[in-house]
């Protein structure tokens, strides 16, 4: 192995120098230029110190950022929270995978541009790119564990830096540098790429498929019914609906085709029912507890979704509950406890009106009720969230009284997390659970009452969830990014 070599001068790749653009196809067009150049520069240059077993410069290449310059407090339309910057100043931000992100970007710059009358300026950041980022999506290359090479590998290129890999921005948190520039996204390229590397490892999917309308359920049985359900529109050619993708990105384009079997599965499955503009359904199976449901939404999290909801199974609290009745979440008690650190419990998660008519009309749909009959399947009421499965197996006077005390009608794992994140990275949220036990009441999640259970609700509530999603797939997006998501300090961009 060769030694260190920390004073290795640094080539750079030659790429277009900054430009300001007042188009946004334009704009995304050179932010895809300079963000492929960085990456042939550094997957050629990693390839050919690989094969050599050396190097005599250290090889960096940066992110591309846009960055917008006001001067005055423009007048917005005030019914939009997004598209526009609050006051007079500076703001910028790294950009990564702006083929992924092109139809977004292109949003986004032109709401700017239309807002406030300035160009972007497009042009190199001073972010390095790590090179295990830049060769994520190179078939051929892996980047090897330190030590595993013959030369030291971040003495030659840039390596994921924690410190500058954070929520820093979403969570209210970010300082200001010394030259005034703000941020004009709620993650950086670095927080993106990271997410994306997760997104694939825990999902066993390329982030490439996800859909803009996710639902979130912790049992397998609902990935059955997503499939069925996936094979019956890929039938119907006026669905809308092209291809459906599984674990290890199988992908069908019609109803009979095969899907290879999965002997591996990973942590947490998605599987996507994709439309040609993004806005399909993505199912993520989460599993049980909030850790695995924080960790999901984190990194989908950048991706930028329109809306995600849970759909699945909780203990009903109320005696006046049958099993099979559905849970409306209009307010949540947060004891999951693994997100406190980064917003507080005292952090009201407020229930998203688009959300919640939303699935009340789905519910009524499909269970051919409404009005006052509709109580007798759904309750609207809090839902309390623990990081305890086996709760019952202590002292419960506690969290009994507690449960009492906050007007709980129904108690899960992984709902309030995934709207406590909702809210923390402004994604519209929302849950819809099923009742699939009554602890306090005598009647237990044993086999043969789930069984039954299964049986005759799966099909039913997973297909609430995704008639909820197609109607807020039809609401405007300005509609649907409600402002009660977003502070009086907000990014420019969703």
């Amino acid at each position: 192995m060769t030694p260190s070599k920390p004073d290795l001068r640094i080539e750079t790749p030659q790429l277009a120098e900054a430009e300001a653009f007042d188009d946004a196809t334009a704009a995304v067009a050179r932010l895809e230029e300079l963000y492929d150049g960085a990456i042939e520069f550094l997957c050629r240059n990693f390839r050919a110190a690989m094969a050599s077993g050396s190097a005599d410069c250290r090889y960096r290449a940066f992110y591309p950022e846009i960055r917008i310059t006001t001067t005055s407090f423009a007048k917005v339309d005030s019914r939009l929270s997004f598209g526009h910057v609050s006051e007079p100043g500076t703001f910028a931000a790294t950009i990564t995978r702006p083929d992924l992100f092109r139809n977004y970007l292109r949003q986004q710059i032109g709401l700017l541009l239309e807002n406030h009358g300035v160009p972007v300026v497009i042009g190199i950041s001073d972010t390095p790119m790590p090179v295990h980022f830049a060769v994520a999506n190179e078939t051929d290359m892996t980047v090897p564990q330190e030590g595993a090479g013959d030369f030291i590998l971040r003495d030659v290129f840039d390596v994921p830096d924690l410190s500058t890999t954070n929520d820093d921005i979403v969570n209210g948190t970010y300082q200001i540098p010394a030259d005034g520039t703000a941020p004009l996204a709620p993650f950086t390229a670095q927080r993106v790429d990271y997410s994306l590397a997760r997104l694939s490892h825990y999902t066993a999917t390329d982030p490439v498929h996800f859909q803009n309308h996710v639902l979130f359920t912790n049992y397998q049985f609902y990935v059955s019914e997503f499939e069925a359900f996936a094979r019956d529109m890929l039938a119907d050619p006026d669905s809308g609906y092209t291809s459906f993708v599984v674990t290890g990105n199988a992908e069908i384009t019609a109803p009979d085709q095969e899907l290879p079997r999965t002997f591996k599965m990973p942590q947490m499955p998605a599987y996507h029912l994709k439309r040609a503009d993004g806005s399909g359904i993505t199912l993520v199976n989460i599993g049980v507890g909030p850790s695995n449901a924080k960790t999901a939404t984190d990194h989908i999290a950048v991706l930028r979704p329109h809306a995600w909801i849970m759909v699945g199974h909780c203990a009903g609290l109320r005696a006046s509950q049958s099993l099979g009745d559905f849970v409306l979440a209009h307010a949540y008690l947060r004891e999951d406890k693994v997100l406190d650190d980064d917003l507080p419990v005292w952090v009201p998660v407020p229930a998203l009106a688009e959300i919640q008519i939303a699935l009340e009309q789905a519910v009524a749909t499909e269970t051919q009720l409404e009005g006052y009959d509709l109580k007798r399947v759904m309750r609207t009421g809090t839902v309390a969230s623990l990081d305890n499965r086996n709760w019952e197996l202590r002292d419960t006077s506690g969290p009994v009284q507690r449960l009492s005390q906050s007007r709980a009608v129904a108690l899960d794992m992984e709902s309030a997390t995934i709207a406590a994140n909702g809210f923390r990275f402004r994604v519209p949220y929302g849950t819809l659970l099923c009742v699939s036990d009554k602890p306090l009441h005598g009647e237990l999640k044993l086999p043969g009452m789930a069984s039954d259970f299964y049986k005759t609700q799966v099909s039913r509530h997973l297909l609430i969830g995704i008639r909820a999603m197609e109607r807020l797939r039809k609401m405007p997006l300005e509609r649907i990014h409600s402002r009660k998501l977003r502070s009086f300090d907000e990014t420019a961009f969703l």
